[in-house]
């Protein structure tokens, strides 16, 4: 189906209308959901979702644990019965399936991978081979793994030299390394905040731009609770969709959920939270299949790019692709949202 037919389909008041018909018995369920970072715009149609009462209409009351450095990891937080939804980054992931945790993925929220490497005119890192021999501002053990791999998935050797960073681009500006890694709808947006031009006084290049494709913000569960709560999980879905289309449309309102509402205590900037929603929306669609509905996983990216990208990291014993997805509750999410 054509991505304008699509979007005709599952917006507008006779969508709302319809998914709010529900019985008066109907029982409320609550859904905590694990998040991997700050209650910022990264999470837009989570925020709208819950603003403009999707959840609700699906007989949902969702609480959202927010992440960030000093809160455990989603896939900690589900696996010790913290919360029944998380959201996880692709090569945590498959650690901690490798650790005996019997998870599933139901949805992606970003196909295009956002993190990247951001350098400065006098040393540029414009590919994976001006990597090499360079000294590297990265945050933790993920970003390494990512650098490594990218430089494998380039046959290119794993030389460079790692400094510990951590959230802010300033040790960049001030010459402690060649490089830092970032994403470019964070750390990038505050240089351009800064008065600093993309493509002038600093360049972003992306980790997908040089070989190494992966979902950001991969959406899973337990297996044991979509066994047991699959409707539940195809509501929470179904209106996080729905969300998702919403923003589509201003980047600003997702913007001042976050800063006004979701992430009050928090000072975000509304500027740089309506920018980062800019960039972030086209992220939320892939680029070699355009018309795909937003947060539908793709086989074909996830059995390819993503589990070479795995085997590059050294991961090679990886579970058949089935195992790690259910495919299924998202073709039932835009089933559902057809006939509305």
């Amino acid at each position: 189906m054509q991505r304008r037919t699509f979007m005709q389909a599952t917006g507008g008041a006779a969508l709302a209308g319809s998914l709010g018909a529900f019985p008066a018995f109907a029982q409320t369920k609550t859904v905590r959901v694990a998040l991997a970072w700050i209650n910022n715009v990264e999470y837009a149609g989570l925020w709208i979702a819950e603003a403009e009462g999707y959840f609700k209409q699906e007989q949902l009351e969702v609480k959202t644990l927010p992440g960030g450095p000093n809160a455990p990891p989603p896939l900690v937080t589900v696996a010790a019965g913290g919360a029944e939804l998380g959201y996880a980054t692709w090569l945590p992931y498959l650690d901690a399936i490798g650790r005996g945790n019997d998870f599933v993925i139901v949805a992606g929220t970003y196909p295009v991978f956002p993190l990247g490497i951001i350098s400065l005119p006098g040393k540029p890192i414009l590919k994976a081979a001006d990597i090499v021999g360079k000294k590297i501002l990265a945050q933790g053990p993920n970003e390494r793994t990512v650098i490594d791999a990218t430089l494998a998935l380039n046959n290119l050797p794993k030389e460079w030299e790692f400094v510990p960073a951590g959230f802010s681009p300033e040790p960049l500006l001030s010459k402690q390394g060649d490089g830092y890694t970032a994403f470019g709808t964070n750390q990038a947006v505050t240089l351009e905040r800064m008065g600093m031009v993309r493509g002038k006084d600093f360049f972003f290049t992306s980790f997908d731009s040089m070989g190494y494709r992966a979902y950001a913000s991969l959406i899973f569960t337990s297996r044991a609770y979509l066994q047991a709560e699959r409707p539940t999980v195809v509501k929470f879905l179904r209106a996080l969709t729905r969300g998702w289309i919403e923003n589509e449309k201003d980047p600003a309102v997702a913007a001042k959920l976050a800063v006004t509402r979701f992430g009050v205590d928090l000072g975000l900037d509304l500027k740089q939270q309506t920018r980062q929603n800019e960039l972030q929306i086209p992220m939320t669609k892939n680029p070699t299949k355009p018309d795909q509905p937003l947060l539908v996983i793709d086989r074909e990216l996830l059995a390819g790019p993503m589990y070479a990208a795995a085997k590059a990291s050294g991961r090679d014993k990886l579970p058949d692709v089935d195992k790690l997805v259910d495919f299924s509750v998202m073709q039932d999410v835009i089933a559902s949202l057809k006939k509305g």
